[in-house]
């Protein structure tokens, strides 16, 4: 079966050009997610007394990036 026969029989889900509605979810993720971040990044802040490795943003970006392909899976 080459790669066009498995495209037109859907088992391949290869490379999909990003849509409006998967960037406004992760929009959304992203500013839902900011607080709990901060909140859990000042938190360990305090309790270890160091500065954690990702910073707040960054931690909501990982946490949108994985959450909202869960959205979009068929």
């Amino acid at each position: 079966m080459n790669s066009n026969e498995i495209r037109a029989h859907g088992v391949s889900h290869g490379h999909r050009a990003p849509r409006p509605e998967y960037a406004l979810y992760f929009s959304l993720i992203l500013i839902v997610a900011m607080p709990f971040a901060l909140i859990g990044w000042v938190n360990r802040l305090v309790r270890d007394r160091r500065l954690p490795e990702m910073g707040p943003f960054a931690r909501a970006w990982r946490e949108a990036t994985e959450i909202t392909p869960e959205i979009f899976r068929p």
